[in-house]
């Protein structure tokens, strides 16, 4: 346990990047970081980092004093540019693991939205793992009516909860086994698109309710073509998948989400249930649980975290989650998570996370991992 604990201080101090010593270094809380999507499934604009920032400003100023009869600004915003970067490093004593993976990069991402005679929305966002370069988001989505807005192109798949968010929010350091399972494009896939294919989705809130008047229910219903990210269809088949959320108290939101589709002759069918909580006093949980069936058998998948903001700079989470593949708890994997989290600036923080394993077809079946992940915007 020394051992693994002198390993655990000695990721987190290499793994942190030097900054300038004339950089703002305002303090702010954990939770004033953007989503792609909302919890809802509508998209958010992600804060800017320093750099990004004067170059969204500097365009914003350009446009509005360009004149083509009318303002540029009257049929289109001007772009906004972001990005972001998390790097890693991993250790583990896990049998023949050789100690963990070391530094990597987990991912960069660019992305550029913005807006079309006000009432459209587009959004492209690309990424790099290591030497893996490829598109993420590409779509447009007409957004005049809050009931029905339709979104067409390449997104998020509207199935989970945690599937939609950013990596810089979900408070843990990589998605859970529930998200990469129920998402991803075939069965045990490695889930290297992040739950994203190409298709149209339908989406909506109404029926406000409450003193503040926030919507009671969020919809979303689409077809995708059933291959995954960067991928045109093969079969002829499509997947259909949609959800129904509720929200009774401004902060608290019930899912049920649907999928039916075919995939090289093989059918998938899955189900899912979600809780999700957020409240000013700091405090986020969130679980959700899914079953996939498939031609060949049948997997489920769950998970809960549990988390909470203790003062400006520090947020502290832990999650319990576990995949069976069919069904099975001889095939369970199970993972117990404690997660530390430092937000020194709202573009700049740090992350340590202790997994204890419990992989029961594995011969090594208990094992511990570190992971210490810095996160920065530009």
């Amino acid at each position: 346990m020394k051992k693994l604990f002198s390993y655990a201080l000695m990721a987190s101090l290499l793994s942190m990047p030097a900054y300038a010593e004339n950089e703002t270094t305002d303090i702010v809380t954990n939770n004033n970081s953007a989503t792609e999507e909302t919890t809802a499934g509508v998209d958010a604009p992600e804060p800017a980092g320093f750099l990004t920032s004067a170059i969204n400003e500097s365009l914003a100023q350009a446009a509005d004093d360009v004149e083509y009869g009318r303002k540029v600004t009257q049929y289109a915003s001007a772009p906004k540019f972001g990005g972001y970067a998390i790097g890693k490093y991993t250790y583990s004593d896990k049998d023949g693991a050789k100690g963990g993976t070391g530094f990597s990069q987990r991912l960069i991402r660019l992305y550029v939205d913005g807006t079309i005679l006000n009432d459209f929305k587009y959004r492209i966002q690309i990424q790099t793992n290591n030497n893996t370069f490829h598109m993420k988001d590409v779509f447009i989505e007409w957004q005049k009516y809050e009931f029905a807005k339709i979104k067409v192109g390449q997104f998020k798949r509207a199935f989970g909860f945690e599937n939609p968010m950013n990596p810089w929010d979900i408070s843990t350091g990589d998605y859970s086994y529930f998200t990469k399972k129920m998402t991803g494009d075939y069965r045990g896939d490695s889930w290297s698109g992040g739950g994203r294919d190409q298709g149209i989705q339908v989406q909506g809130d109404f029926l406000k309710v409450g003193e503040d008047n926030h919507n009671l229910i969020h919809y979303q219903l689409g077809m995708w073509n059933g291959e995954g990210i960067n991928t045109n269809d093969a079969d002829g088949e499509r997947d259909y998948i949609g959800t129904i959320q509720f929200q009774p108290v401004k902060g608290f939101i019930i899912g049920a989400f649907g999928w039916t589709g075919e995939n090289a002759g093989e059918k998938r069918n899955r189900y899912a249930f979600g809780v999700k909580y957020d409240n000013n006093d700091g405090w986020c949980v969130r679980g959700e649980w899914g079953h996939s069936h498939y031609t060949t058998g049948s997997d489920d998948a769950w998970y809960l975290l549990v988390g909470k903001t203790l003062n400006d700079w520090f947020k502290l989470s832990a999650q319990y989650q576990t995949f069976r593949y069919n069904k099975s708890w001889q095939n369970a994997q199970c993972t117990y998570s404690l997660i530390p989290e430092f937000q020194l600036h709202k573009n700049l923080k740090f992350q340590i996370q202790y997994n204890f394993n419990n992989f029961r077809a594995s011969a090594d079946r208990h094992h511990n991992e570190i992971w210490a992940e810095t996160y920065f915007r530009f």
